[in-house]
């Protein structure tokens, strides 16, 4: 579909600095067991979430004193997370395994984007472009066209653009190499609820994720300044073969189309629709220093933009009067670079080319980039402290010889 504006490019605000604004986390250790009803569990204040909370079907919140009440959501799933330390603020069936629909392209682009430079051009061809579903939402990518990364990418984020999809797919391997390679990513971020079928979310039998999911990988794309940048423009420049025409986001709580009114400091990320998943959608907000990660799937009832406006009003409203019922890096898999890396105290961006990446991190000047971790950094000042005692040690043995020799 071709919107035309005369609007230039339109970046939210958020977006300059939302990269900046998640600070790493390490995985967060875990224990005990609860289970969950069809009602909210309210439990007594606890320091440690229990990873059974999570599991359990029903909506899981733990309320404090003052704690004001969750609003009612109609989605078959949905989670409230803190995206700058990953605790799940509360949750519906997290876990549970829906159609992503195109909510999925955020594993895409997390899978995809760090091998294409935003300004590699790349002339469509015809066989690019076949195998695109019927009905599915297009940009407007013509075979024949010189295009850049970026250009695909607004239209990835924008319009949903499956024809991007098919385009960049292409670039990486084809489609199958990208599907298996989303689940690998998917499965490094402790996302284990997610099988991909259709790399564009496009409706497949087999393919599914949850609204954990999700918010694992929304939280790891803004991260990423390039993912943040994209999933919060509301309108773009697209290049077309007589110049260049206007592209809006569909994701009406950044743009405020069709009478949606927009969320104030909302950063994007994505929504979706299909047949077989309704509507989904993954959004971010930044307000008072805080950024509110909402994922919710397939509403029953309500509008999926007002509901993901009723949670992230209770996710900024509960600041302080929560407690955690679960973390998005609860099943993040140990980095074994990462272990090694802890007990040699080699500095964390001191890694030899080639070498894998460890956890996720804040993507910003002058820290590490994307992907990588820098809590090894723990183990330098540790090793750094071993070596001091180590050396102190040494230096009282040899003035005990020296006085013996005396």
């Amino acid at each position: 579909m071709k919107i035309r504006f005369s609007s230039r490019t339109t970046v939210s605000a958020c977006a300059l600095c939302a990269a900046s604004l998640l600070a790493p986390t390490p995985p967060v250790a875990v224990a005990g067991a609860a289970v969950g009803g069809r009602g909210a569990i309210v439990e007594p204040r606890a320091t440690v979430p229990q990873p059974a909370l999570l599991d359990g079907e029903g909506t899981q919140v733990r309320l404090r004193d003052g704690a004001p009440d969750l609003p009612a959501v109609s989605g078959l799933s949905w989670v409230v997370a803190d995206a700058a330390s990953g605790e799940v603020l509360a949750a519906h069936d997290a876990h549970r395994r829906l159609p992503p629909a195109s909510t999925l392209k955020t594993l895409f682009a997390l899978t995809v984007m760090p091998s294409f430079p935003a300004g590699i051009q790349h002339t469509v061809s015809a066989k690019e472009l076949t195998g695109i579903g019927e009905g599915s939402s297009l940009v407007g990518v013509v075979e024949g066209h010189t295009y850049q990364v970026a250009d695909l990418w607004r239209g990835v984020f924008l319009n949903s653009g499956n024809d991007a999809v098919h385009v960049l797919a292409a670039l990486n391997g084809g489609w199958e190499q990208t599907a298996r390679q989303m689940e690998t990513k998917a499965r490094s971020l402790g996302a284990l609820d997610t099988t991909v079928v259709s790399p564009d979310g496009y409706d497949a039998e087999g393919q599914d994720s949850s609204a954990y999911d999700l918010a694992v990988f929304g939280r790891a794309g803004l991260r990423n300044p390039d993912f943040a940048r994209y999933c919060s423009t509301a309108h773009a420049a697209f290049p077309g073969n007589d110049g260049t025409f206007q592209i809006a986001n569909t994701n009406r709580l950044l743009t405020g189309a069709n009478g949606v009114e927009p969320y104030p400091g909302l950063i994007g990320i994505k929504n979706g629709y299909t047949t077989n998943a309704g509507n989904t959608l993954v959004a971010a907000a930044h307000r008072d220093g805080r950024t509110v990660l909402v994922t919710l799937m397939n509403p029953q009832e309500g509008n999926v933009y007002e509901e993901a406006r009723a949670l992230l009003d209770w996710g900024f409203d509960a600041a302080g009067h929560v407690d955690p019922v679960g973390s998005l890096d609860a099943l993040r898999p140990v980095s074994h670079e990462a272990t090694a890396e802890a007990k040699s105290g080699t500095k964390p961006g001191a890694k030899p080319p080639g070498t894998k990446p460890g956890a996720a991190v804040v993507a910003s000047a002058g820290a590490p980039r994307p992907e990588e971790s820098d809590w090894p950094g723990t183990g330098t000042i540790a090793g750094a402290a071993g070596l001091g005692a180590g050396a102190l040690l040494i230096g009282l043995r040899l003035r005990r010889k020296r006085a013996s020799r005396v």
